[in-house]
C-alpha cells in the first residue's frame, strides 16, 4: 500500500494556523511524524488558509524539504497554481489532481511529462461526479488512453474513482469498488488506484471504523494507494493485513513490523 499522508492540509486547524503564522515547526513535525508512521509520500494542500495559494504552497514545500526528500503530492484544484508550483518543487512530485475531460487532462499530462511526475486523475468531468459504475469506468478508460498516448508510464498514473460520504451517497462506496475492479482489465500493467479515504466517512459519527473497513474492502478490489492519516496506526495495520490476506505479501508472525521496517528502509 502506497500511503500519501493527508495531514499537511490547510483544512486542519493546526496547519491553517501554521500557514497564517508562517510557523515551520508545526509543518516539519507533521512531515516527520507521518513518514515515521508509514507514509510513502506527503500530500501538500493550502486549503482555505491563505489568499496567496501559490506563495503559501511554495512555503509549505520549502519547509517540508528542510526535513525530507520524500515525494510530495502537490494538491490544488487551480491550474494556475499547479502549473507554477510543480516545476519549482525539488525532488519527486505527484500532481494532485486532474479531471477526466480531455482539455484539462491534456494540460496535466503535459506537466506530468515535463516534470517526470506522477499524476492523480479523477473520474470526474464537467458534469460532476458520476452516479454509477459505467460512467466511472468510461472516464477511467479515457484517462488510461490519454495517458498511454502521452507516454506517461502506468506506474506514474493514479486513477481516483472519487469516493463520496456514505451518509449522503450510500450507493457510492460500492460503485467505486466495482469501477476499480473493471478498470484493472483495461491496461497491463494496470495503473495505481488511489482514494482520498477520509471522504467516505465525512461528517459520520464512526469515522475511524468506516475508514478502516472501507480500506480493507477497497484493497480487495484493487486499491493499492490512498491519501489517509498514517498516524492512525490501526488504519495502517488494517491495510497491511488486507494486503497480506490477498497474497500481496507473505505471512510471518511479525508481518506488521516487517512491513513497517521495509517502508522505513525505502524512505531512508
Amino acid at each position: 500500500m502506497y500511503i500519501i499522508g493527508e495531514r499537511i492540509n490547510g483544512m486542519f486547524a493546526d496547519v491553517k494556523q501554521a500557514i497564517v503564522d508562517k510557523d515551520p515547526a508545526v509543518i516539519k513535525e507533521l512531515a516527520r511524524k507521518q513518514l515515521a508512521a508509514g507514509a510513502d509520500a506527503l500530500d501538500v494542500n493550502v486549503g482555505p488558509a491563505s489568499a496567496d495559494a501559490e506563495g503559501s504552497l511554495m512555503w509549505l514545500v520549502e519547509t517540508i524539504r528542510q526535513v525530507t526528500a520524500a515525494p510530495l503530492a502537490i494538491d490544488t484544484a487551480k491550474w494556475s497554481v499547479m502549473s507554477k508550483v510543480v516545476p519549482q518543487v525539488p525532488g519527486e512530485v505527484i500532481i494532485n489532481s486532474s479531471k477526466a475531460d480531455a482539455d484539462t487532462l491534456q494540460k496535466y499530462l503535459g506537466l506530468a511529462m515535463e516534470k517526470s511526475a506522477g499524476l492523480v486523475a479523477l473520474t470526474i468531468d464537467r458534469q460532476g461526479v458520476p452516479s454509477d459504475v459505467d460512467k466511472r469506468v468510461e472516464l477511467g478508460a479515457g484517462i488510461l488512453a490519454a495517458a498511454a498516448e502521452a507516454g506517461l508510464p502506468m506506474n506514474r498514473l493514479f486513477i481516483d474513482a472519487i469516493i463520496l460520504p456514505v451518509n449522503v451517497a450510500p450507493a457510492q462506496p460500492r460503485a467505486v469498488l466495482e469501477a476499480m475492479r473493471q478498470l484493472q482489465a483495461f491496461s497491463d500493467p494496470a495503473p495505481h488506484f488511489v482514494l482520498g479515504l477520509s471522504n467516505v466517512s465525512q461528517n459520520c459519527k464512526q469515522r475511524p471504523l468506516i475508514n478502516r473497513t472501507y480500506l480493507a474492502m477497497a484493497i480487495a478490489y484493487g486499491l493499492d494507494s490512498a491519501i489517509l492519516d498514517p498516524m492512525d496506526s490501526d488504519l495502517v495495520d488494517m491495510g497491511i493485513t488486507a494486503e497480506l490476506l490477498i497474497g500481496k505479501t507473505i505471512y510471518c508472525d511479525s508481518f506488521l513490523t516487517a512491513e513497517r521496517q521495509r517502508k522505513q528502509v525505502a524512505i531512508n
